[in-house]
């Protein structure tokens, strides 16, 4: 089995930061409508939930390995299962470079703590992939 791993550790201050500084043009840049939806709480928006879904795209980056051209922050999303666990969803550019890729399935954990997000992705690519 061939894998690819790829980590981020993200602030949550910056992430906090681009919020007072942008707000809704800087939500609807980088995530998607789900998750904002499911980092919204009474208080507002979760600046840590919104770093750790950060810190996954990053991470997620770094297994797909674009080249030239960007792929849009929403195209890769963090799916928040009712059980509490999360999955990447990939879409778009994101998707047609993990096909190419040969990714087979992705993992991905989150966590934050003492103001820092961090995220794993782990990808596995069909044997004949490299």
């Amino acid at each position: 089995m061939t894998v690819r791993v790829g980590i981020d550790l993200v602030s949550v201050q910056a992430v906090q930061d681009s919020l007072h500084a942008h707000s809704d043009s800087y939500l609807s840049r980088v995530y998607t409508d789900r998750e904002v939806t499911d980092c919204r709480t009474a208080d507002g928006m979760d600046a840590e939930r919104l770093a750790a879904r950060f810190a996954a795209k990053e991470a997620a980056l770094k297994v797909l390995r674009p080249r030239d051209g960007g792929i849009p922050w929403s195209a890769i999303e963090v799916r928040r299962d009712p059980g509490g666990w999360v999955e990447l969803e990939l879409s778009g550019a994101a998707a047609d470079l993990a096909e190419a890729a040969g990714v087979a399935e992705l993992a991905v954990s989150l966590s934050h703590e003492g103001g820092f997000a961090s995220a794993v992705v782990i990808a596995e690519l069909r044997p004949s992939s490299r």
